[in-house]
């Protein structure tokens, strides 16, 4: 794996999303590339250039952020870089295979597809998720109330559509974590003066 290719695919996202505040943001990308990275040790024979470069750039053309057609910030960059024809075709395949929205309930045929998808979808749960989900809630005008529906509408679905069994296993940690959060949140919500506990 080319580590150079690796740093300008860092400096392009932290450029590309520089200005966002929403959780989708650079952050965000580097939390799936070393997640992908994590989970990818665990498949020798997967193609971990394929891998950090689909993780990388897999919200360079997200429909929310962006008004892009066909990859087309993700094909700048990696034009730029001189990757191969075949690779790009590769890497954009992956890239569409990652949107929980448009795959729901679809498994990407490559291990490197599985692997960044997991990755992705596993950055949207645990303690992290809820951050995000709260994050871009209040940026998009969601009380509190309508961002947990989100919890109920996605999060909570994602632990039974992990493709790999290491984000598995990472999965149902975090969403043992929502749930505790969910739990606490409807008793804080639903409190009380008789079940407010004593400040002694």
């Amino acid at each position: 794996m080319n580590s150079s290719i690796t740093d300008s695919a860092i400096n392009y996202i932290e450029n590309l999303f520089k200005n966002n505040t929403d959780g989708h943001d650079a952050n965000h990308s580097m939390r799936v590339y070393k997640t992908a990275m994590h989970i990818a040790d665990s498949y020798p024979d997967c193609n971990k250039k394929i891998v950090s470069l689909s993780a990388l750039l897999h919200d360079a053309d997200d429909h929310k952020l962006f008004k892009t057609t066909n990859n087309e910030n993700a094909r700048c960059f990696l034009q730029s870089q001189k990757i191969d024809t075949a690779e790009i075709e590769q890497i954009c395949s992956i890239i569409n295979q990652v949107s929980f929205s448009k795959n729901r309930g679809k498994s990407p045929e490559s291990i490197e597809g599985k692997i960044v998808q997991d990755a992705d979808r596993l950055d949207a749960i645990g303690a992290v998720g809820i951050a995000r989900t709260f994050a871009f809630g209040g940026k998009n005008g969601r009380s509190l109330e309508e961002s947990l529906q989100h919890f109920y509408d996605k999060l909570l679905l994602l632990k039974d559509e992990m493709n790999t069994e290491e984000a598995g296993k990472i999965a149902a940690v975090r969403h043992a974590y929502l749930k505790g959060f969910i739990e606490e949140f409807r008793a804080e919500v639903n409190m009380d003066e008789t079940s407010i506990p004593s400040s002694n």
